[in-house]
């Protein structure tokens, strides 16, 4: 039995140019002399590794492990720097064990140094350790002029928020002052196993509000239009605003809606976005307040489990100006949320919502992850995670896929 004693923590850190073979040539002398890995950590970043290893040793063997780990460092042309770690150190580190952890992701068209800069200040200010920072996206090119680019990178940070309302508050700030959008969450189990997505439709999955297509159709655009910016805007109530927005249609040629689902205008990336989802075994719902006419095209489209909207009364192929059923409203819309999760045996905590409306607050407040997606400053305001500068797949990144695993799948 080893003397516990008589036994060294070294912690080794290693620099410099990546090649294969490196963390090989370490580890083997350290096998050599049967050391306890206690702790190890690697990262390559431009070609350029960062390697960094804990380990406990017999005393008397110290000396000859650091002196073969220099001479090999020198022969690979990397460097290495030895410290020394005390046991009362050690156990510290031990006692952190479980302590909560959370996941801070970052993105935008790009990101900065004053981004980042401004980010990590909040992290600092909040009493919280920054474990690990990978980027989520692939590699950024140069061409700033290139469609569609999009930089994420994601902070696994250690503690407890000293003020969480008020990092979420200065999060916020940045995400309209730095052109930037972020999301805030526990790293736990549920985070890495969602399994239920339900998404609004208008201006989220189609950037158009179908009710004001129609409204145009019919020559009364601009009535319901203003009803429909006030309702978003929380100003009315939805099922009021409804009913206003509905009998104004009346007459209207049913054959117009058609033609208006034939040129849906897709909000850039929910093909990719549904691509993946559908791929991962998600199930995805659409909860609208729009209607049932133009999900159901979205469904045969994109392939969605579930579509719950608004029917319009028709007769005579002609809209009547009145609808049939219950409106889907925002209390409707997180009643489907749960209704969604009861049947497919998902706890609420693997769920998620995304919408930008007022009326979509409460589904946003009841998933385990609410999502404002070039949303309404009332529900940015009152939304923890939010997207604004980037299309619809931005949701892919705040579930911790990375760009590298979705080109080996041949999804990019």
């Amino acid at each position: 039995m080893i003397d516990d004693n008589k036994q060294e923590l070294i912690l080794i850190r290693i620099t410099g140019e990546d090649r294969p073979g490196l963390t090989s040539s370490f580890t083997a002398i350290l096998a050599k002399y049967g050391v306890t890995i206690l702790d190890i950590g690697q990262a390559d970043i431009h070609n350029t590794l960062s390697l960094g290893i804990l380990f406990q040793a017999e005393e008397k063997f110290a000396g000859f492990i650091m002196k073969e780990l220099l001479f090999k460092a020198t022969s690979l042309n990397v460097a290495v720097r030895f410290y020394p770690v005390t046991k009362d150190e050690y156990r510290d580190w031990v006692g952190l064990q479980g302590k909560n952890r959370y996941i801070l992701t970052v993105m935008g068209r790009k990101l900065s140094a004053k981004q980042i800069s401004a980010v990590t200040q909040i992290i600092s200010d909040q009493g919280l350790n920054i474990d690990a920072i990978r980027r989520l996206t692939g590699r950024i090119p140069l061409d700033e002029n290139k469609e569609n680019t999009r930089a994420c990178i994601e902070f696994s940070v250690r503690g407890t928020p000293n003020n969480r309302p008020a990092m979420q508050s200065d999060l916020l700030k940045l995400t309209s002052e730095l052109e930037m959008d972020y999301s805030f969450q526990l790293d736990n189990m549920y985070r890495r196993m969602r399994r239920l997505i339900c998404f609004d439709m208008d201006s989220t999955l189609i950037e158009t509000e179908v009710i004001d297509e129609l409204a145009i159709r019919a020559g009364v655009g601009d009535q319901v239009k203003a009803i429909t910016a006030r309702a978003m805007r929380g100003e009315i109530d939805f099922k009021e605003s409804f009913t206003e927005r509905v009998a104004l249609l009346k007459g209207l040629d049913v054959s117009v809606m058609k033609e208006i689902a034939e040129n849906l205008p897709i909000t850039e990336g929910v093909e990719r976005l549904m691509f993946v989802l559908k791929k991962y075994g998600y199930k995805v719902a659409i909860l609208s307040g729009g209607f049932t006419y133009f999900g159901n095209y979205l469904k045969q489209r994109f392939g969605f489990d579930y579509v719950y909207a608004n029917d319009l009364e028709i007769k005579d192929d002609k809209l009547t100006g009145r609808y049939c059923g219950q409106i889907v409203d925002g209390p409707r819309k997180a009643e489907l949320l749960k209704l969604i999760a009861q049947v497919e045996n998902v706890d609420i905590a693997q769920t998620i919502a995304v919408g930008d409306g007022v009326n979509d607050l409460p589904m946003l407040g009841e998933a385990g992850l609410g999502i404002a997606f070039h949303a309404k400053p009332k529900v940015v305001a009152n939304a923890e995670q939010s997207i604004n500068t980037i299309g619809l797949d931005g949701v892919l990144y705040f579930l911790g896929f990375k760009d590298s695993y979705l080109e080996e799948e041949g999804m990019l």
